[in-house]
């Protein structure tokens, strides 16, 4: 059965389109990357879990601030290459904290070092237009983006 994941794409409505809430994913693998590098917060759905609270607490663990009070509506769910299966959930919502501060895991870093070291799961986050989003993100969670600008008649 394929890993079940739930996350959570915020987007806000301005003059030139819509913007959308992406995180750039942390490590050293991502540390000089920008295209490909961003994701929506989102992780893995906790046994017995429902896919919303699940979306929930890994945008928190992953933002290090909970997701905005907002009128979330499911997105759908989308196979990424790795055979995970992610729901997603969307609102429009304001969400500008001063700063992010997301949940770690460890890493032996250099490889073969023998040594671990902790890194962010997300080290940056923010609003970007949709060309941008595009570029950014994942190439397994554009589909997500196109969903979304087609719900929102882009």
């Amino acid at each position: 059965m394929a890993v079940q994941s739930a996350g959570i794409l915020l987007y806000r409505l301005r003059p030139d389109g819509p913007e959308f809430w992406l995180g750039h994913m942390g490590g050293p693998y991502w540390a000089r990357k920008q295209d490909h590098a961003w994701s929506i917060p989102k992780g893995e759905v906790l046994p017995g879990e429902d896919p919303f609270t699940a979306a929930r607490r890994e945008f928190a663990e992953e933002m290090g601030h909970p997701a905005p009070e907002a009128d979330y509506a499911g997105l759908g769910s989308f196979r990424q290459s790795s055979g995970k299966v992610v729901t997603v959930f969307t609102a429009e919502a304001e969400f500008s904290p001063a700063a992010i501060s997301s949940n770690t895991f460890q890493l032996e870093w250099p490889r073969g070092s023998g040594r671990f070291r902790e890194f962010p799961e997300m080290d940056d986050a923010g609003w970007f237009g949709a060309a941008e989003a595009r570029r950014l993100l994942v190439k397994g969670q554009r589909p997500v983006l196109a969903a979304l600008l087609h719900r929102l008649g882009r």
